[in-house]
């Protein structure tokens, strides 16, 4: 399974960004085969509306089943919803520490978006 967790940096090390959409990267790790790759947000870091959305279309794209995030905005929520991808909210700490949350069952499967739109 494909999670994508959002983060400052490009590696298991680096701090969960807590926003969604203007995430610096989101990095996607591969549960099967462990293989980690980092995906640059940079287009939507400072986009003045559409953020979640654009995000959302990334995420989607690359395949991923499972986001890890600190909060995710309603239109942000919409699109992964769309794209079948299962969002988790209130990850902390490092991208590692975010997937063992989920592990532990420490994080919540978010039943809809947990901050407004342009947070």
């Amino acid at each position: 399974m494909k999670l994508a967790i959002t983060s400052e940096g490009e590696s298991l090390q680096s701090p969960v960004d807590p926003r969604f959409g203007r995430a610096k990267f989101f990095v996607v790790v591969d549960t099967e085969t462990q293989a980690v790759i980092a995906v640059h947000n940079a287009a939507n870091l400072n986009a003045a509306q559409g953020a979640g959305i654009q995000a959302g279309k990334i995420v989607v794209e690359l395949g991923v089943k499972t986001l890890l995030t600190g909060h995710v905005g309603p239109k942000a929520f919409a699109t992964l919803q769309a794209g079948n991808v299962e969002i988790y909210t209130g990850a902390s700490g490092t991208v590692a520490n975010a997937i063992e949350q989920l592990k532990a069952g420490q994080l919540k499967a978010a039943q809809g978006a947990d901050v407004v739109g342009h947070w």
